[in-house]
């Protein structure tokens, strides 16, 4: 395990975790605490010829299990040198991000401190509640090729980059902060369907009045929601438009196009976490690690977001 220096140098360097000291001093105090109970309830699930807590105990302590699994999100460190670098063997490492990753991931998003967004209709009904205006899209994240003979092993290569991929539909508020991130589809799977499948657009057409922002792979949702869902504007010439169409249809455009970009700037942040950029792992781990990451991308932005609103 690291000493008591490196580990407080880890925290202190936001550029290790991507968090903060204070992020991660709360990540400590609340995830700790759920680790420790399922760990106890798993100890006590099964017959013993030991009271529980005899034995063997830890050499890798909760905060490393956190700092370890912090790493490998931020930067794709591979088991082997969290091993090294914590001195344990990869196994241990394997078996820590295992456990803590899906904590985080059921966290939620942070949209206030004491208030986390879990689930779509959380998303919808707390948009609807503060008159924001919302903006969705889809992202693809590169995963390993499956085996010769895997059942359905065409349904991950993407049509758009003919590479092996997942897809996450990322939700976000009108200034780019993450809001929800669902969990994966294979690459296959078209923008527009993926939110159908999601329940989507059933919450919106009997949901509160909001407005959400798309590009034109969800066209076909502002009908089936009343109008909720905005679109890039449909070009009614195909071919010989006036010069007064073209116009005003290039400036309809570009204003959707400029109140939808910060959903992009959203998606950017969310790869600066390399685990996100390429998928190395297995692909039944991606949607606990997408989650995992847009929980604590969230709770960094609403930290940051607090600390620089004056007193």
């Amino acid at each position: 395990m690291v000493g008591s220096a490196s580990r407080a140098a880890i925290i202190d360097d936001r550029r290790i975790t991507g968090l903060s000291a204070d992020v991660i001093t709360e990540l400590i105090a609340e995830v700790g605490l759920l680790w420790h109970e399922r760990h106890q309830a798993r100890l006590a699930s099964r017959p013993r010829k030991r009271a529980v807590g005899a034995g063997a105990k830890h050499r890798l302590v909760f905060v490393d299990r956190l700092l370890a699994t912090l790493v490998h999100l931020r930067h794709a460190a591979t088991h082997d040198v969290l091993a090294c670098w914590f001195g344990v063997d990869r196994f241990t490492i394997t078996r820590a991000i295992a456990e803590v990753r899906p904590l985080l991931a059921e966290r939620g998003c942070t949209v206030s401190p004491g208030v986390r967004l879990r689930t779509l209709a959380e998303v919808v009904d707390h948009l609807g509640a503060n008159g924001k205006t919302g903006i969705i899209d889809g992202t693809e994240i590169r995963v390993r090729r499956p085996a010769v003979g895997c059942k359905d092993r065409d349904r991950f290569v993407s049509g758009k980059t003919k590479q092996n991929a997942v897809k996450t539909m990322v939700f976000t508020d009108g200034d780019g902060r993450v809001l929800f991130c669902s969990p994966t589809r294979p690459g296959s799977c078209a923008d527009i369907t993926h939110a159908r499948q999601s329940g989507l657009a059933k919450l919106l057409a009997d949901g509160p009045a909001v407005e959400i922002l798309a590009d034109a792979g969800y066209q076909g949702l502002g009908p089936q929601t009343g109008g909720r869902v905005i679109t890039p504007p449909h070009r009614k010439f195909k071919k010989n438009a006036p010069d007064w169409y073209e116009e005003i249809h290039e400036r309809q455009r570009k204003a959707h196009s400029s109140r939808r970009i910060r959903v992009e700037h959203g998606i950017a942040h969310l790869k600066n976490w390399r685990a996100l950029a390429r998928h190395l792992g297995r692909r039944e781990h991606i949607s606990d690690a997408v989650q995992a990451v847009a929980s604590l991308l969230s709770h960094q932005q609403t930290a940051d977001l607090t600390s620089a609103r004056p007193m």
